[in-house]
């Protein structure tokens, strides 16, 4: 008898949900299966009682979830944002477990969340809500259990917060409970710019697969955080014209293309780490969204999830999407770009350099020994590269897009793993 499908009222989670249970039924994935990767084993939601700057007390919205530890302990950010749920974490543990078996590497999939407002708390408000939060969800991490790490609006400050939160609870350092630290205060070396550096290499392997020369070739970023940012950084650097970035400050357009570095610069010494005041000569500045519609050979969402949905897919002329995000594409926007002939590059594939960088800083903290960042780089960018070949050759193999093909070759080995370990009784 055919598996009930879950499902949620959650765009995200339905999406995470649709494009699974599309894969496994396609590759014949046993109906038992099905039922325990459709669901996620721990899912933890905890109230943060936090005294303001003006003494009153505010109580925030905080999860956590693992969905899979079949592989090894949960790994996925925390994320700091007014739109944090539930299922939204949940989603995004779900896409984790993905990402972490298509990366070949020791993890299973886990997510957090506060909801918040960050740009309307101080630095010791939010210093507050990040030491409740990791004493709230204290007896569930742990450097073999569940290792978090940084994401929406959290950083290598509120790692330290963190890990130094439960160091003292349990009475001694736990340096490998959390990734995305310092270097100083047992980070790694090239952890900051991973994801960017992987989104910038997929992408890069995809022209060269397709025959497109780098220096021919015209990209738009979406998004000029730490992933947005760095990716335009190493594509440009490759060769790739960046004509357009953006923020939530608008979009910045200049046709003979974007100083990049200039840009970052900017960012980071803006108080927020915003565009806003950004200039250069031959710039147009227009909305945020309007980036998302420019005439460019690859376009790059590197923001949030959902910004391409049945609302405005029809509007892209790109010829090319690399996912720089965590679900961009809605499962409407993905069939509207296929009818279009749009290949896509998909996220937990390109965006896969931040977990994989996780697991090098994890390891290092095992190990209590550090890499020089050529070291972890010369390591990161070969890795990508196997995988997006390994993925891009069983599309053309199996005559699916990017995304199933991705999907079938990650779930294989996760249902694999829980076959193997069986069901506990």
């Amino acid at each position: 008898m055919a598996v009930e499908r879950r499902t949620s009222d959650d765009v995200l989670l339905s999406t995470a949900l649709e494009n699974f249970y599309n894969a496994a039924e396609e590759m014949g994935l046993k109906d038992d299966l099905i039922e325990i990767l459709s669901r996620s084993e721990r899912r933890i939601c905890v109230s943060i009682p936090v005294e303001m700057d003006d003494g009153t007390v505010k109580v925030f919205d905080g999860y956590r979830v693992v969905h899979s530890s079949a592989l090894g302990p949960g790994k996925g950010g925390i994320r700091f944002h007014p739109q944090v749920t539930l299922d939204e974490t949940e989603a995004l543990a779900f896409m984790m477990t993905w990402k972490c078996s298509l990366a070949g590497i020791p993890y299973g999939g886990g997510k957090g969340g506060v909801c918040c407002e960050p740009l309307e708390l101080s630095l010791k408000e939010k210093e507050r809500i990040t030491r409740t939060f990791a004493a709230r969800i204290e007896p569930f991490v742990g450097a073999w259990t569940d290792v978090p790490a940084p994401d929406i609006n959290t950083g290598a400050r509120e790692m330290v917060w963190f890990m130094d939160t439960i160091s003292k609870i349990r009475g001694q350092l736990e340096p490998a409970i959390f990734t995305g630290k310092p270097v100083s205060l047992w980070g790694s070396k090239g952890r900051t710019a991973a994801t960017g550096l992987g989104v910038a290499t997929c992408a890069l392997e995809f022209l060269r697969v397709i025959g497109r020369d780098p220096k021919e070739t015209t990209a738009a970023v979406q998004g000029f955080g730490t992933v947005g940012s760095y990716t335009a950084k190493f594509l440009h650097e490759a060769g790739v014209k960046i004509v357009a970035i953006c923020d939530i400050t608008g979009t910045y357009y200049c046709k003979d293309g974007i100083d990049v570095e200039k840009a970052m610069a900017h960012a980071h010494s803006h108080p927020k780490r915003l565009l806003e005041g950004y200039s250069q000569a031959g710039l147009e500045k227009s909305k945020p969204n309007d980036i998302l519609y420019l005439d460019v050979d690859v376009l790059l969402p590197c923001a949030m999830e959902g910004v391409l949905n049945k609302a405005n897919a029809d509007k892209v002329r790109a010829k090319y999407i690399v996912e720089g995000a965590n679900g961009p594409l809605t499962p409407e926007a993905d069939e509207i770009l296929k009818s279009k002939g749009i290949p896509i590059v998909p996220d937990f594939l390109a965006n896969s350099g931040g977990v994989i960088g996780s697991y090098f800083e994890w390891c290092q903290n095992l190990a209590g020994f550090f890499w020089t960042e050529e070291e972890y780089n010369a390591r990161l960018v070969p890795i990508m590269k196997s995988n997006f070949q390994r993925v891009w050759e069983y599309s053309k193999e199996h005559n699916v897009e990017m995304r199933r093909a991705a999907f079938m070759v990650a779930i294989k080995r996760v249902a694999d793993a829980v076959e193997m370990r069986g069901v506990f009784l």
